[in-house]
């Protein structure tokens, strides 16, 4: 497979590494904005740019006749116009705000605890944790998390470093070399609850959007995560110690 990289910051080297090594080769590393993106020889694409260049980046891509994956975040307000374009062009587009393995099985964690709590008197709050590098704050990761609880409680959206009454605050941390830490709390007057994933480097995400990319290579359509992890997420029974999903 031959894969464009539309950003190549840290997470583009993570890519580009787990995808030479998996037999891929990598036909463009496009590091900074531009108006005019060669897709010639490309399979598909791979943006993890940044938030003033996403947009254009996928609409070239799906222009272009290229499946793309989006991994940035702060540029959401213009996911339906990608959408429609995709469908425009009979594309295929996937967006996640965090392709780790182990944040979307957070992420089912979180949807399943949110159902449960909405009869209980608990505050709920989210924190996320990630390097002084990052541009947008919240992540897209806690932007995904609070829009799961939010259907399942009282609370009518979320804010970003704030306590109000009737919306989930998202406090937001920069610190020195953190890949991404979520943690969602549920607080009482006599208890608390937490739930917690923290990433250990950028590996996983790497793998995921790669993953991701194989996925959509010859399909059309708009995916998610979900999709590409189907096999995961499927009711699971009692299985030996060791079976594979």
């Amino acid at each position: 497979m031959k894969i464009a990289l539309l950003g190549y910051g840290r997470m583009g080297k993570a890519i580009a590494s787990i995808a030479v090594a998996k037999g891929h080769e990598i036909v463009l590393k496009l590091d900074a904005p531009t108006g005019n993106i060669d897709f010639n020889n490309a399979d598909v694409a791979i943006d993890f740019s940044i938030p003033e260049a996403a947009f254009s980046n996928i609409s070239q891509a799906l222009i272009n006749g290229v499946p793309v994956i989006s991994g940035t975040t702060g540029w959401q307000e213009k996911k339906g116009e990608i959408i429609a374009l995709c469908k425009k062009h009979k594309g295929s587009f996937l967006y996640a705000s965090n392709f780790s393995l182990g944040v979307n099985l957070f992420f089912e964690l979180n949807s399943k605890l949110a159902k449960l709590m909405q009869d209980f008197d608990y505050k709920v709050s989210i924190t996320e944790t990630h390097h002084t590098q990052k541009i947008d704050a919240p992540s897209g990761t806690a932007i995904s998390l609070a829009d799961q609880i939010l259907p399942f409680s009282c609370n009518k959206d979320w804010v970003l470093d704030s306590n109000t009454r009737d919306s989930i605050t998202i406090n937001a941390k920069r610190e020195n070399d953190v890949p991404g830490t979520h943690q969602v709390f549920y607080k009482s007057d006599i208890d608390e609850i937490e739930i917690k994933h923290t990433a250990k480097s950028r590996m996983g995400f790497a793998q995921g959007a790669v993953l991701a990319a194989e996925y959509i290579k010859d399909k059309q359509g708009v995916f998610t995560m979900k999709d590409v992890l189907f096999k995961q997420f499927r009711n699971l029974s009692v299985r030996p110690c060791g079976e594979q999903l």
